[in-house]
């Protein structure tokens, strides 16, 4: 296969939403296509009539692309082998199947549904493994037999040995395996057969996929032995376990890449984390993708399951906030912000200036806009920490607020620089050190005692707020008594 173009694919099903581990298999495909010049092919497998959902297939698109794994041919934009959809190629599966009933390696079956339970009961009473008896595998049945199901007739004996390109060496012997069905009894393909049929027809090259697939993969080698084609080189890479060695499920927590674009995760940061969560360079932890492309190989991928790490995931989450360009950052949190009933705008320099102030300190985009509300709330629906008022807006922060005010309202322009050049060459002057009128200012204007840097917050917040704030702060120092605050907006 060597001169053959490299070709990959990714075929979810449309039953729900994207799972964290389908999205690791869609994303170790996708890098080995682009590591190896390759094609990655997003394939539909929709034959589930009751449960497969155009709006599941929507969501599923669209999370992909949001993880950036743009793929080359697909059902949303074609391709030269499709149709993309199992459902769209119900003809392509009847080809196949009399194909393989012409040439004897497949044949009807009548046996009904309480024969087949009698001879699964009867195996399992002798403490064999449950398989077909092959009771119809010589009687010859045409398609005039009535209501039938067609099974592949597995050879007698001999052994399919698995190249994989994950665990090596595999052998199963063929007695362990049954004549398996093919074509259910209502015409549609299994999943065995339907899934062989495509990669078929689309050129699959390479599979990389997890190993709770290892024993389909003996049938499909025969399956495409007896159509004559070459089966695509395997992978089995382990499955993703929870922090208890169990498969990861949603006693877990969140386990779709929906759930965790929702909670104010980076499509970099889940992509980095999923790759290091079965794939490894040296000590390395953070990449980018276009790091990613370059390094990935199959020898890096591990045969050992990784274990879900939320506190991982959320420290790379946490540099990528910090990394990214903050106009990417601010674009980003801004759905944050209008869910916590702020008002906008939020795609304007003081949205920017805001998230850029607090965005090192915060876990999730959804912390980012936690954190930056106090830029955009009206200034009398500002809550207060009354303990940090009691503390630091008293009547010996009086003279030091009147004075601040005094430099920043003669500012001539409003920026991080001249307000932070300003408040210490004042301090400068009067032998004081920033901690003498810090804390007053920031529990002023953001209402809490912790946050941002200070010069960043006045910058964010714009001249007129800033000194708005600053003289309600400067009100309240001057008032000896307990503070009447409003308090019914916390968004801390």
């Amino acid at each position: 296969m060597a001169d053959v173009p490299v070709r990959l694919r990714f075929a979810p099903s449309p039953t729900g939403h994207l799972h964290i581990g389908g999205a690791r298999t869609a994303l170790f495909n996708w890098l080995l296509a682009r590591r190896l010049g390759g094609t990655f092919v997003l394939r539909l497998e929709d034959t589930d009539a009751e449960r497969s959902t155009r709006e599941f297939e929507a969501e599923i698109l669209r999370d992909l692309a949001w993880l950036g794994l743009a793929w080359d041919e697909g059902p949303d934009i074609g391709g030269p082998h499709g149709p993309y959809r199992q459902t769209e190629r119900a003809e392509r599966y009847r080809a196949a199947a009399e194909r393989l009933l012409a040439s004897s390696h497949a044949y009807r079956c009548t046996c009904p549904p309480e024969r087949l339970d009698a001879v699964r009961a009867a195996a399992l009473e002798k403490g064999e493994k449950p398989r077909y008896d092959g009771h119809c595998r010589d009687l010859g049945l045409g398609p005039s037999c009535g209501p039938h199901v067609v099974r592949f007739r597995m050879p007698a004996d001999g052994v399919v040995t698995i190249d994989d390109l994950v665990k090596g060496g595999v052998e199963i012997r063929d007695e362990e395996l049954d004549d398996f069905v093919l074509v259910r009894s209502d015409g549609l393909p299994t999943y065995n057969f339907a899934v062989v049929a495509d990669d078929h027809d689309m050129g699959i090259t390479h599979v990389l996929r997890g190993d709770d697939h290892l024993n389909n993969t003996p049938k499909q080698i025969h399956l495409y032995r007896a159509l004559g084609a070459p089966p695509p080189r395997f992978g089995h890479m382990p499955l993703i376990l929870g922090p208890d060695g169990k498969r990861l499920s949603k006693r877990h927590g969140a386990t779709s890449v929906g759930a965790y674009r929702d909670l104010g995760f980076l499509p970099e940061a889940l992509v980095n984390y999923l790759a290091r969560l079965g794939w490894a360079h040296g000590d390395l932890e953070l990449f980018d993708t276009a790091e990613l492309v370059a390094l990935f190989s199959i020898e890096g991928v591990g045969t050992s399951a990784g274990r879900w790490d939320q506190d991982k995931l959320t420290w790379v989450n946490q540099h990528w906030i910090a990394r990214l360009p903050v106009d990417r950052v601010a674009r980003d949190t801004a759905p944050f912000l209008a869910a916590l009933g702020l008002p906008g705008p939020f795609d304007d320099d003081r949205a920017r200036l805001a998230v850029d102030a607090v965005r090192t300190r915060a876990r999730t985009l959804a912390q980012v806009a936690e954190m930056a509300a106090f830029c955009f709330l009206p200034d009398d629906r500002l809550p207060y920490d009354e303990v940090a008022v009691r503390r630091f807006l008293v009547p010996a922060a009086v003279p030091h607020l009147e004075a601040v005010i005094g430099l920043l309202e003669a500012l001539p322009a409003w920026d991080r620089a001249s307000i932070e050049a300003a408040v210490t060459g004042w301090l400068a002057a009067a032998g004081l050190g920033l901690g003498a009128v810090a804390q007053p200012m920031r529990v002023a204007i953001t209402g809490s005692r912790v946050g941002p840097g200070l010069f960043e917050t006045l910058e964010a917040l714009g001249r007129d707020a800033a000194l708005a704030r600053l003289g309600r702060g400067l009100a309240l120092a001057r008032d000896p008594g307990p503070p009447r605050l409003d308090t019914s907006t916390d968004l801390r």
